[in-house]
């Protein structure tokens, strides 16, 4: 079936994203600064902001366990437009194509309400597709099925006529349990090859 539809993630595919930019700084040991994200600010802990918890509530949890991190706890927040420094050009630079060409091209991704505002006044090619899946707005994040369906019901999309493009593999499945073509993120030269592949000219 023709692809009609373009899903674009944003986190690692059109924006850089690390959080040890600012906590190579704030924390300059290597070892106390890995024990921190592996005991403190955690992945789990942050995705549950891509999930819709608040900042408040967020940093109060840890504040609780960990009260002598408070400083580095409220750091994560407060520091985090320096966790994503620039654009991948390559990679907006054929998203704006796909655009321009006439294509529909919408956006789906794993981010807190908050920051991904702040990121569409940073970047403002985030304002240029269709519209946008947040996943702190909807209460559910990728891989859960129910994040594809929630976005193909809210955009029109034949799940059979839409790839979607993510740096995550366990998302790259997920998509494909939902019914849609996905393909994995590595750089702009492997998206070109791999959307040509399913007929999509960039």
């Amino acid at each position: 079936m023709p692809i009609d539809h373009i899903v674009f993630d944003i986190g690692k595919v059109l924006i850089h994203y690390d959080p040890s930019i600012p906590f190579s700084r704030l924390i300059p040991d290597d070892g106390e600064r890995k024990w921190f994200f592996e005991n403190v600010c955690t992945h789990d802990w942050n995705v549950e902001q891509d999930r819709g918890r608040t900042w408040a509530d967020a940093e109060a949890l840890l504040i609780e366990v960990h009260p002598d991190h408070e400083e580095h706890i409220r750091a994560f927040r407060k520091h985090w437009h320096e966790m994503v420094p620039h654009p991948y050009h390559d990679s907006v630079a054929i998203m704006e194509g796909l655009i321009a060409d006439g294509k529909d091209v919408t956006m789906l991704t794993n981010f807190a309400s908050d920051t991904f505002r702040e990121a569409q006044v940073r970047f403002p090619f985030l304002t240029k597709p269709r519209g946008v899946t947040v996943s702190g707005d909807v209460g559910l994040i990728k891989p859960d099925i129910a994040i594809y369906e929630t976005h193909a019901k809210s955009f029109g999309l034949d799940p059979a006529a839409t790839i979607f493009i993510d740096d995550s593999a366990p998302n790259v499945e997920g998509a494909k349990a939902a019914g849609w073509n996905a393909v994995l993120f590595t750089g702009a030269d492997k998206l070109r090859a791999d959307l040509a592949a399913y007929g999509v000219r960039v």
